[in-house]
């Protein structure tokens, strides 16, 4: 089971598609989890121009690489999120500053994403749902049972039509279980996947990083939802509580010493990617290991070089055989 090893193109959408291509092909990568933002993919133009699909097929094929996966985070936020004005970040100029106009926008761009997966070849669309309550998380002023329940019903009523573009498509979406998404950890995930009544269509896009810091087991969270996992990021994150800083950041940027934890290059941080390699070989996992590359302490493509040797390094195969089964007469 040689897993092929892509890197996520999300951090590095100030590239051309084909600069990105041209690093990822030189560094060793097998292939790209494509962000559909930036120069990297026009979902709208992948989804109704085969001329365009073609292109970045074959600027692909040219560097020697595949693609597995879309990430659609920054459109799947504009689902679900209350607005506020950070959310114009996302947002092309036209719906920036409009509310509605962004929700309308950003759940035809899911559409659009699905078909564009279908195009490109790719079964999974990795992201995020937004979420109508991540605000409430400390419930304080006084949050009741029935918001979150009211909240988890919107998130099924807007994505719902949604995933049935996706089940259209024969493509499944892979949340990243994340803060400021509806599912954030582990009892979370578990009354999403609830609400949606366990439709296939909506699946876990795993990523370790974001559990660790909250103190949720990575590998433990892995084997529950082992079913749904249909997609894998690499990412590590270290925590450095000190007595004076806590977990939930202090408004201190991602990279300053002073927050209790920070997300690091593959392998500088606290993540057990052993027991994470061992649970994915228990579910017989055999999709990417996609390298999300995050550490504001390094630089990123010298991070990016070392977290591919890492992962090929980590990742290895169960075993075909019993260890004792050669020890008879």
């Amino acid at each position: 089971m040689a897993r092929p090893v892509t890197i996520f193109t999300g951090q590095w959408a100030d590239l051309t598609f084909e600069e990105m291509c041209r690093k990822a092909g030189e560094w060793g990568y097998d292939g790209l989890e494509i962000a559909c933002w930036g120069d990297h993919m026009d979902v709208k133009r992948a989804a109704e121009d085969p001329d365009y699909v073609a292109e970045r097929k074959a600027i692909l094929a040219k560097h020697n690489l595949k693609c597995w996966a879309l990430g659609a985070h920054l459109a799947g936020q504009c689902v679900g999120d209350l607005y506020d004005a950070r959310l114009d970040n996302f947002a092309p100029p036209a719906v920036k500053g409009k509310p509605e106009a962004i929700r309308e926008w950003a759940i035809q761009e899911m559409k659009h994403t699905a078909r564009a997966a279908k195009n490109m070849g790719c079964r999974v669309v990795t992201g995020f749902t937004g979420s109508p309550i991540w605000k409430f998380f400390y419930s304080f002023p006084q949050t009741s049972e029935e918001m979150i329940d009211d909240a988890f019903r919107e998130i099924v009523r807007l994505w719902t039509p949604i995933l049935d573009e996706f089940d259209h498509c024969g493509v499944r979406f892979a949340l990243e279980v994340h803060p400021t998404e509806i599912a954030y950890d582990f009892y979370t995930t578990q009354r999403l996947f609830e609400a949606f009544e366990h439709r296939p269509t909506m699946g876990l896009n795993f990523d370790p990083s974001h559990l660790l810091w909250q103190g949720v087991t990575p590998h433990l969270f892995l084997r529950e939802f082992a079913d749904r996992v249909y997609h894998v990021h690499m990412k590590d994150a270290a925590v450095k509580l000190d007595g004076r800083s806590g977990i939930l950041g202090s408004h201190l940027p991602f990279g300053d010493s002073r927050r209790g934890w920070n997300f690091r290059s593959l392998g500088h941080g606290d993540v057990n990617f052993e027991e994470i390699i061992r649970a994915l070989n228990d579910m017989n996992y055999d999709g990417p290991l996609s390298v999300e590359w995050e550490d504001s302490g390094m630089d990123r493509e010298f991070g990016a070089r070392q977290a591919l040797e890492f992962v090929r390094k980590v990742d290895f195969k169960p075993s075909a055989l019993a260890f004792d089964q050669a020890m008879k007469k």
